[in-house]
């Protein structure tokens, strides 16, 4: 339960490309600022089986199927304008390896509160030179360039900054995202008391230092989870078994509870032993599966929902044959 180590081999880039601003073009490559959680925990069942997240359509009382789902922009109540993905895809800006840097801005210009990720620009092992020129005289001047770049079909605006010799960006939030204090509801600015301010000047510089203390930032929730998860571990309590095969086919997580209750009711039997009256299509694909696992129908796993229809009516063909 460890966290990362520091003698970790460093990421790998995920984006490569050029700074280009006027006649200046500088390659460079993106990493990551931020690294995930120490601490994740997967949603499971109390025998421990997976689970997952699938779309539901609470008027039809069922799940759906990936090919079943589209995209649509609610425009008033129950009526939505549909976008099909070739439609984005004919929107999606023009993918390009370059970051256009447009302009430089004082530094205490740029508010934090629009910083949403941040990154550094790690320079190619041919242009370290201009890479420090550049972040050397960004620091000088105290500016900060404000730039697009197109990553993963999606353009975003980023900031650049210079600190202690290395380039780092931030994506920025658009403009709209972001609430004024009017809009938040804060209350107008009051005269504030002497004897008020002296206390709090005093608080402020009883409890000030010198320099940032990194150390502040410590994550002391996930340690306690990290900590209680160690304790479990060591008295083996509270630990769930790997699930039962027979209970995952394929990455296909079976809805046991489901199942159980239709069992209970009767109503896979019935299905299984009527043949005739065939309403597969109006049926759920785990509803399909538990009645091919029923009539012992091969390679049911790997089928989807028009494949296990098709298995089934071709066996209950097969069976009014026999």
């Amino acid at each position: 339960m460890a966290e990362e180590s520091e003698s970790a081999p460093p990421p790998r880039p995920f984006w490569s490309g050029i700074i280009a601003f006027g006649l200046v073009s500088l390659p460079v490559s993106l990493f990551p600022a931020n690294r995930g959680k120490s601490v994740s925990l997967s949603m499971v069942d109390e025998q421990g089986n997976p689970l997952r997240r699938r779309y539901y359509c609470e008027k039809e009382n069922r799940p759906l199927e990936q090919e079943e789902i589209v995209r649509g922009y609610p425009i008033e109540n129950g009526r939505f304008v549909l976008v099909e993905d070739e439609e984005l895809e004919a929107l999606a800006p023009e993918k390009t390896r370059e970051i256009d840097l447009r302009r430089f801005v004082p530094q205490n210009e740029v508010n934090p509160v629009f910083f949403e990720r941040g990154y550094f620009l790690a320079p190619d092992t041919a242009s370290t030179k201009a890479y420090r020129l550049l972040a050397r005289s960004m620091e000088e001047e105290q500016r900060v360039g404000i730039a697009t770049f197109v990553m993963r079909d999606k353009e975003y605006i980023i900031a650049i900054m210079s600190e202690r010799g290395i380039l780092r960006a931030e994506t920025l939030r658009f403009y709209d995202e972001i609430r004024t204090p009017e809009q938040v509801g804060l209350p107008e600015q009051e005269k504030a008391e002497k004897k008020l301010t002296r206390i709090l000047k005093q608080a402020i510089q009883k409890n000030s230092s010198k320099t940032f203390d990194p150390g502040l930032l410590a994550d002391v929730q996930s340690a306690r989870v990290l900590e209680m998860v160690d304790e479990k571990l060591a008295t083996e309590s509270d630990i769930l078994d790997e699930p039962d095969e027979a209970d995952v086919q394929d990455g296909e997580v079976v809805d046991l509870i489901q199942i159980l209750k239709e069992r209970l009711q009767g109503k896979h039997v019935k299905q299984a032993r009527e043949p005739r009256n065939d309403n597969s299509a109006s049926l759920s694909r785990d509803e399909l599966y538990e009645k091919a696992r029923q009539l012992h129908i091969h390679g049911r796993s790997k089928m989807n929902k028009n494949e296990l229809i098709s298995a089934l009516r071709k066996n209950g063909e097969e069976g009014r044959r026999a």
